[in-house]
């Protein structure tokens, strides 16, 4: 079976507030969807997080200031 799809679309603005790890963002339509996982360190940090001390803590970290190098 052949599907063709036509389509035209405009889009002025768009604003996406978060995507999950397993999120799908999708404009259109697409004869498949093929899976990709990157890791990324785009804070900068250089220690891994501080454990969890309790169940449902809440920890707050910044990335680190930058180098005056």
């Amino acid at each position: 079976m052949n599907l063709y799809v036509q389509q035209s679309i405009i889009i002025n603005n768009i604003r996406i507030e978060n995507l999950t790890t397993s999120a799908v963002f999708q404009i259109g339509s697409a004869g498949s969807i093929k899976t990709l996982s990157k890791f990324t360190n785009t804070g900068g940090f250089t220690q891994p997080t501080p454990p969890l001390t309790a169940p449902g803590q809440i920890i707050s970290i910044s990335p680190p200031p930058p180098s005056s190098s």
